[in-house]
């Protein structure tokens, strides 16, 4: 059963009188009176993250992940909660000692403070994340309008190839190395883009499960499509080369899940403010499609002006 299904069939209902969940189809809780936002994240080990070699990179991948879900929003993070469930194997002293280390490091980065959590002893090592941030207003889910630029902020790609690297199924030189696996661990957020985002972006969504995956979430209940152009996707140089120097396709590292990046659409006529935007901040923010209407289905067109076909859009939560 897929995860929206699962919410459909069991929770949906639970929520049907409380318009603050956003009918659960949104990665927050906003009450606009109260000018609250909150999300809540958990990360398995194995499955959300590689291994525990490196609880100091762990921690911060899974603090940055959940405030990203704010950040998309156009919400700066403020608080956050952290429970932890491992064994006397996982919480060593010293894995302790790096991670409130790291906790502090990245507190002093984003202006965030910890509020509280809990810690329960377990064989199966699992963190949750609840984060909190307060605002007048959002950028809800579903809320695109036809023929809306589709854009994206930052690089995709360079996460997946850490991953590759950890897991041996790719094998680079040891400064390249050390860049992917770094961008795997720590994602970039682009905090100073949350509150410009309310000025432009119809819909929003942090991409984590993948451009595609993400993408089809955006607009799960709307009657719309989209159109993609493969060439105006985003990577890093390092990529690029990579996949030039070992024959590679860039389709297949560009929806791997775990960039970060804020995905969002606007009006044509915000190109300007969002060129404007990207400038002042210095953060790269790559118009690469359109909104289109559900006569025709979601594509992504190649360089040669060829529609591709792809099997796997993202990852995805099944049960």
């Amino acid at each position: 059963m897929h995860e929206f299904d699962l919410i459909k069939k069991y929770f949906s209902k639970l929520s049907s009188y409380n318009k603050n969940s956003l009918n659960l189809n949104d990665d927050v809780f906003f009450d606009r009176s109260k000018k609250l936002v909150v999300s809540v994240d958990t990360y398995i080990n194995k499955s959300h993250f590689f291994d525990f070699k490196k609880p100091n990179l762990v921690v911060k991948k899974i603090l940055r992940s959940s405030i990203s879900d704010l950040i998309c929003k156009g919400v700066k993070p403020k608080y956050y909660f952290i429970s932890g469930s491992g064994n006397k194997k996982t919480f060593t002293k010293l894995n302790l000692s790096k991670i409130s280390l790291s906790l502090k490091q990245e507190q002093k980065k984003f202006g965030i403070y910890l509020s509280g959590g809990d810690t329960v002893f377990s064989n199966k090592l699992s963190f949750t994340v609840v984060s909190i941030g307060f605002s007048k207003n959002i950028i809800l889910r579903n809320n695109a309008k036809m023929n809306d630029d589709i854009y994206v902020s930052g690089n995709l790609g360079d996460s997946y190839v850490g991953l590759k690297i950890l897991k041996k199924d790719i094998s680079l030189n040891k400064h390249l190395s050390e860049y992917f696996i770094m961008k795997y661990y720590l994602p970039e957020l682009h905090i100073d883009l949350a509150k410009k985002l309310l000025k432009f972006a119809n819909t929003s969504i942090d991409i984590s499960d993948g451009l595609f995956a993400d993408l089809d979430k955006l607009i799960n209940k709307q009657k719309l499509s989209y159109q993609i152009s493969l060439c105006d996707i985003p990577i890093s140089k390092k990529l690029e080369n990579m996949i030039l120097q070992k024959k590679l396709k860039k389709i297949d590292f560009i929806s791997k899940g775990d960039d970060y990046q804020i995905l969002f659409t606007a009006s044509k006529k915000k190109a300007r403010i969002i060129e404007r935007t990207s400038k002042s901040l210095g953060i790269k923010i790559s118009k690469i499609g359109k909104i289109c209407s559900s006569d025709q289905k979601s594509q992504i067109i190649d360089e040669k002006g060829n529609k591709i076909t792809i099997k796997n859009k993202g990852y995805l939560h099944k049960f």
